[in-house]
């Protein structure tokens, strides 16, 4: 299941049934889970512990060094969780001190070719990265959200869950959760209806967000009465209370 042409640490520890095609480097310190296939002339560097059942395809660069200047060969991580689809090109870097030390990405994810997720990034499980998507240093991307090709996002950004970005968009503020942004400087276009609708939301949730969506973020400020629409809203879903915590907890403001 190891190609006589790979390059293999002694010191990393790989699981039964993992696949690793030619022409691969694997660093010490490296942790592969079982069912894991690696494809040709991927590298992977430690400390890096990739979970089950993943699919890296060719030339990837996994577990870097961070990009960032302050980095000094400090024993960082990157932790990958279960059944990611990586392909190729995509590039993961592992964190800085200054950062927590760990870039950190959930499972169930697709990356598609040229992603790059960069040094302190926290990133849930069932996302989709399209091509050439990329998140500076110590950006949250939430479970669900979907970056369209060539989204680009600014270090210290959040991106909530449910969220869409469409083609281009340059993100230099918060996404809220389950809204729908475009454009450079990212602009948000509504509640991510359909996206929501395959999941199974029901109408009336997908009404609720949608009101919050309006009340908070196109009203610019809300009066007492919208508020508290807002906070009877959130008594009664859940994810609203999700969505208005989130915009009031934020330290970069939103999308406007």
């Amino acid at each position: 299941m190891i190609h006589s042409q790979a390059i293999i640490d002694p010191g990393a520890s790989i699981a039964d049934g993992v696949e690793i095609g030619p022409f691969c480097v694997i660093g010490p310190e490296v942790e592969i889970g079982p069912g894991t296939r690696v494809g040709s002339h991927v590298v992977i560097r430690g400390p890096t512990r990739i979970g089950r059942d993943n699919a890296i395809f060719s030339f990837s660069t996994i577990g870097e060094a961070p990009q960032d200047l302050k980095y000094d060969g400090e024993p960082t991580r990157l932790e990958l969780g279960d059944r990611n689809t990586i392909r190729e090109y995509v590039t993961f870097n592992r964190g800085t001190t200054d950062g927590g030390g760990v870039t950190r990405i959930g499972s169930d994810n697709l990356f598609m070719a040229y992603t790059h997720v960069a040094h302190d990034c926290e990133v849930g499980s069932r996302t989709i990265f399209a091509n050439a998507a990329s998140l500076a240093g110590h950006v949250e991307v939430g479970d669900w959200a979907i970056l369209g090709g060539f989204t680009c996002v600014h270090q210290f950004c959040r991106i909530g869950a449910h969220s869409f970005t469409g083609l281009g968009t340059v993100v230099t503020r918060d996404i809220p959760p389950f809204v729908t942004v475009a454009g450079n400087h990212a602009k948000p276009y509504g509640i991510n209806k359909n996206g929501l609708k395959r999941r199974g939301f029901e109408p009336a949730l997908v009404k609720a967000l949608h009101r919050t969506y309006m009340v908070m973020i196109k009203s610019r400020r809300s009066s007492d009465e919208a508020r508290a629409e807002v906070d009877r809203l959130a008594n009664e879903y859940p994810e609203v209370a999700s969505l208005r915590d989130f915009i009031d907890e934020g330290q970069r403001g939103i999308v406007r």
